[in-house]
């Protein structure tokens, strides 16, 4: 017989937030003209301007081409750019456009007021304490390797390294 409760199974329960959180997302930035899937590409290709789309897939854990579909669409609405790669005439360098900006702002703080009403009620201490335990969890599944290093977020600290002697 099967007795898993979905109320108090932690993946089921960390599904269900997620889903309410993306929902509760999705329903504020109608408005701003961006989905959910754009938004989480150009907060991932703020910090890395310049970054390749194959190291800007791997860190989304997309393929390229669906990936490249998210690109086409966000330079033809003005949200990015692609310039070519000196080091590499096949590929190019993804930065964010000075138009995407304001939106982006708007979506940052569309962002934590998402997280505060899910974190509503909860103290200071409860919140970093759930911070710490996600991010606990996270460690435990994520891939590894004892041979390649990577960042807080997983990326691979030699691809990172080759992007950013690129861009100089």
């Amino acid at each position: 017989m099967f007795n898993m409760d979905p109320n108090t199974s932690v993946g089921f329960l960390l599904h269900d937030v997620s889903r309410l959180m993306r929902a509760w997302f999705d329903e504020q930035a109608q408005a701003l003209g961006l989905t959910r899937a754009q938004w989480r590409v150009l907060v991932h290709l703020g910090p890395r301007q310049g970054i390749n789309q194959t190291s800007l897939a791997e860190i989304l854990e997309l393929d390229n081409v669906t990936l490249s579909r998210h690109i086409d669409r966000l330079e033809r609405d003005g949200w990015l750019a692609r310039r070519p790669d000196p080091a590499d005439r096949r590929a190019w360098r993804i930065y964010l456009s000075e138009a995407s900006h304001p939106t982006l702002k708007k979506m940052e703080a569309l962002a934590v007021e998402t997280q505060a009403a899910a974190l509503a009620g909860l103290s200071p201490d409860q919140r970093a304490m759930l911070i710490e335990t996600l991010v606990k969890i996270k460690a435990n599944l994520a891939p590894r390797s004892d041979d390649v290093d990577t960042d807080k977020a997983g990326v691979r600290r030699d691809q990172l390294d080759r992007d950013m002697k690129a861009r100089t």
